[in-house]
């Protein structure tokens, strides 16, 4: 029973390294860039000072800097997410054509010449009418 609890723990302790995690992710695309950047700040301090009995305040300007370091981190995307990521830019591009197609439709029936109906109506009256009259004309003919 020693030894094996010797053996697991063993096998705990060992493990790898930072060091080999990091060249590991090097190799797959992993980026750690340090910027800095220099912020310049100017106070207005004044100084009290005893003249003939009196205070002045004499007034002078400090300036100061300071340097901002931070990282950049790149770190690359999993083939899950970047499919992911596919197929969200597929469906919207889906849902855009069909949103534009039925825009298109919907102004299509707008811009669509209206029949009038008085003018269907007044023809069929005057079909009529000359039915009636090649009725008659052809009664009177005979």
């Amino acid at each position: 029973m020693g030894k094996l609890f010797i053996v697991i723990i063993s096998l705990f302790l060992y493990s790898c390294s930072a060091q080999y995690h990091l060249n590991k992710a090097i190799k797959k695309g992993y980026t750690c860039e340090e910027t800095g950047d220099t912020i310049r700040i100017t106070t207005l301090d004044s100084i009290p000072i005893i003249i003939n009995d009196t205070i002045v305040w004499e007034k002078f300007i400090s300036t100061k800097d300071t340097i901002i370091k931070y990282k950049n981190v790149y770190v690359p995307k999993t083939r899950i997410q970047l499919k992911r990521e596919y197929k969200i830019k597929v469906k919207t591009i889906y849902k855009d054509k069909v949103v534009e197609k039925a825009q298109a439709r919907a102004e299509g029936k707008k811009n669509r010449p209206k029949g009038n109906l008085n003018l269907l109506f007044v023809g069929v009256g005057i079909g009529l009418l000359l039915s009636y009259l090649w009725k008659y004309a052809k009664k009177s003919l005979i």
